[in-house]
């Protein structure tokens, strides 16, 4: 029997298979298992400051490469993304194509330049030349924006989940179940620190990439590995006017391109500046493990969304648009209703496990940034003055995942139920709108100064909140958070990133130019010369 033929059998065999939420709760309890395991090996060896922050910069560049993939790759890029396509096809993988490229960026402009210049946080590289507290202080409560609604998009996303994967309709069952969520990150990243994080990374992302694999060639195999075919029977399910607009542009983003350019640009944009992504720069002994990490992570999240074409128009074709999108989950039931159809309730079980597994590493690796940019840039930095100790600055970062992972419990369950797509487009406007312009800046123009990176941080971060706040995707449309029945949307794009960046990037300018008293050439030259070569990377940033 040939490949083709067996798994079509196992499909077949397989149409009116039902969920099983014990065994799904019983592969995650596993995975669970596993990981605090790893997790608590390595926790013994987190000694210091850098072995907390930064895993005592002991990862390799493919591994290194892993964990970002697995830090980077969440559930709205599995269950999201194949949903998106099987719905809206072409213009749902132009999200992939938006996540891939922006890497590119990561890898030429901030990657290396990055490990060259900092310790812990981003704040290390916007501080280097520039005043220390102002700069600090807006650098961490950028992170800090950034990090908290992501983290509240994830954990309202394991709420949201459950009613699919675990058979959980009640909002009370949703909420235990982002506090066992919640509970479970914060065990993580308390016993584990960063190299404990890592690892949990590496295994999610191992599982997720492998998973998609599988299910990726099972689809194809039963189509007898014919692209063309499986695209027929997707448009044949389809629910689009004409069905054949599921493999053209504009079944999404039609009626007004500009919103898509925004959010396109934001994504891009955001990907190299967000905190949980540039600290894992610093887990690596040198700048060329640094770029050698994008290289890997660019392969495996490439290969991913690849995977995700096949996984979207699969489902599609298997599973239809219609009934998708009528499931209880919507269109992030896309993917676990594929597993479904295809392995019964053992794959789905597997996929309900990676799904979860992939919310908890995302979640751990949040709320160590989170912690890292509060203890380090803000207690010993700006209030201490850099006399904390690192046994000190330790003590504050544990403390301080301890309350984040509290508000981070608490707001999963006060936005259940709530359209979290602005919480995700916040964190990544912020990111591109405040934190993309200070980077750059800092680390390719002499004349930046502190007046500078305080007005592009403060003004992108006031610009990207600004205009979310008063847009489509939190009043007066129907997937609005407060509904149609409240309307105060004055700015109609769904994502101010067309807008906010190039505020972040202007006030930048303006307020260098305007800012007489300039900045120490010295420090500039030095920063230019360790951010080139690597010299003197492993001194402290403090001066």
């Amino acid at each position: 029997m040939t490949l083709a033929a067996a798994l079509t059998t196992v499909a077949q065999d397989n149409p009116t298979a039902e969920n099983n939420p014990v065994l799904n709760i019983a592969i995650f309890l596993v995975f669970v298992a596993i990981t605090m395991t790893i997790v608590f090996r390595v926790a013994k060896r987190n000694a210091s400051a850098s072995d907390f922050y930064a895993g005592g910069r002991s990862f390799s560049g493919p591994q290194n490469g892993f964990a970002i993939s697995g830090d980077y790759l969440s559930a709205a890029s599995f269950l999201g993304i194949v949903g998106a396509i099987a719905v809206t096809g072409y213009d749902g993988f132009l999200y992939s194509i938006g996540f891939l490229v922006a890497w590119l960026v990561a890898l030429l402009l901030v990657a290396e330049l990055m490990r060259n210049t900092g310790k812990f946080t981003m704040a290390d590289v916007l501080s280097f030349r520039l005043k220390q507290r102002p700069v600090r202080l807006a650098a961490a409560m950028s992170t800090l924006a950034v990090c908290f609604f992501y983290l509240l998009a994830q954990m309202a996303g394991a709420g949201g989940l459950v009613s699919l994967l675990l058979g959980i309709d009640s909002k009370t069952g949703q909420s235990i179940v982002v506090a066992v969520v919640g509970v479970l990150m914060i065990m993580y990243v308390l016993f584990g620190g960063m190299k404990g994080t890592t690892w949990v990374q590496i295994v999610k992302a191992f599982l997720l990439i492998g998973g998609a694999g599988i299910m990726t060639v099972w689809v194809l195999a039963i189509n007898g590995f014919n692209f063309s075919q499986l695209l027929g029977d997707a448009v044949a399910n389809a629910t689009a006017d004409p069905p054949e607009a599921l493999l053209a542009p504009g079944l999404k983003y039609g009626a007004l391109p500009i919103d898509f350019v925004s959010l396109s640009i934001a994504l891009v944009l955001g990907t190299a500046a967000l905190p949980h992504v540039l600290m894992r720069f610093y887990t690596v002994p040198t700048a060329l493990e640094a770029r050698r990490s994008v290289v890997w992570a660019i392969w495996l999240i490439g290969i991913f969304y690849l995977f995700t074409l096949v996984l979207g128009y699969g489902a599609a074709a298997m599973v239809g648009s219609e009934a998708i999108e009528n499931a209880p989950g919507g269109v992030n039931s896309a993917a676990p209703l594929l597993a479904l159809e295809l392995g019964g309730p053992i794959l789905l079980g597997t996929i309900s496990a990676v799904a979860f597994a992939t919310i908890l590493a995302v979640v751990a690796g949040l709320t160590i940034t989170a912690a890292a940019s509060f203890s380090h840039d803000i207690y010993n930095s700006v209030i201490k003055r850099g006399t904390a100790t690192q046994q000190t600055e330790v003590k504050v970062a544990r403390i301080t995942v301890l309350a984040i992972g509290g508000v981070a419990i608490f707001g999963g369950i006060g936005v259940q139920g709530q359209n979290i797509a602005f919480l995700v487009a916040l964190a990544f406007a912020v990111a591109a709108s405040a934190n993309l312009p200070t980077i750059l800046y800092s680390l390719f123009w002499r004349r930046f100064t502190t007046r500078g990176a305080v007005w592009s941080i403060y003004g992108g971060l006031i610009t990207a909140v600004g205009l979310i706040a008063i847009s489509p995707v939190v009043s007066g449309t129907e997937t609005a958070m407060l509904g149609p029945n409240i309307d105060f949307a004055i700015f109609p794009l769904q994502n101010p990133g067309i807008i906010s960046i190039p505020v972040g990037f202007l006030l930048g300018f303006i307020g260098s130019l305007t800012d007489k008293r300039g900045e120490d050439p010295k420090l500039a030259a030095e920063m230019e010369v360790r951010s080139m070569t690597g010299y003197g990377a492993e001194k402290a940033v403090e001066h």
